[in-house]
């Protein structure tokens, strides 16, 4: 199976833990960017630009600041990427918890390698798909933006299936001067069917 592009930042207080999640995950070809501590992640953070890419894998229980805690610092951040914990059996209730708060997964220690690796690159996939969605809604308000005023009015009415004629006597224009909009609108949405301007419009 072939590895989601993307960034594993890695949490642990543990060096030798550290050390051998670090080998494992970037045997699986993942970049792995590991960290002892939270605040040595938050700062690698707040210098990374937006957006940021990536997944962490963080234990929850560390000094001085917890897995927990970090997370709280990353969605004060307003940042998205999943989150998944590495636990032990005392930790379930503060796991759980994290997953009510929007973490993506949980492991119990021990865990196996193997079933690590597949979900850490699963939540690689899921983040991906998030920042392609985003990718795209910027791009849609981008086309949306540039139209003009006028341009925004024959859009809406060729989005509801109206004809050059009715538009035309809508806005007291004549027939070309809807034509030459709606060329417009097409060319600037990247569509070639008022099907096409109705799918932008709804999102």
């Amino acid at each position: 199976m072939t590895a989601p592009a993307g960034i594993v930042y890695l949490l642990d207080d543990e060096a030798a833990v550290l050390d051998a999640l670090g080998f494992m995950l970037a045997s699986r070809g993942l970049d792995v960017r590991a960290h002892a501590s939270g605040p040595e992640l938050l700062a690698t953070v707040d210098r990374t630009p937006r957006p940021l890419q990536g997944v962490f894998l963080l234990d929850i229980r560390m000094e001085p600041m917890s897995g927990l805690r970090v997370h709280e610092e990353l969605m004060a951040r307003r940042l998205r990427n999943p989150v998944l914990f590495l636990s032990g059996h005392g930790d379930i209730p503060m796991a759980v918890q994290a997953l009510k708060r929007g973490a993506f997964d949980f492991l119990e220690k021990p865990y196996s390698d193997n079933a690590l690796a597949d979900r850490v690159e699963q939540a690689l996939a899921v983040d991906a798909a998030m920042h392609h969605h985003d990718a795209r809604a910027d791009e849609r308000e981008a086309r949306l933006g540039s139209l003009t005023d006028r341009e925004r009015e024959v859009m809406a009415r060729v989005a509801a299936g109206k004809l050059n004629k009715v538009i035309a006597d809508e806005l007291h224009v004549s027939v070309r001067t809807v034509e030459v909009h709606r060329a417009r609108v097409y060319a600037k949405l990247g569509v070639r069917s008022a099907a096409e301007v109705a799918t932008v419009l709804a999102g």
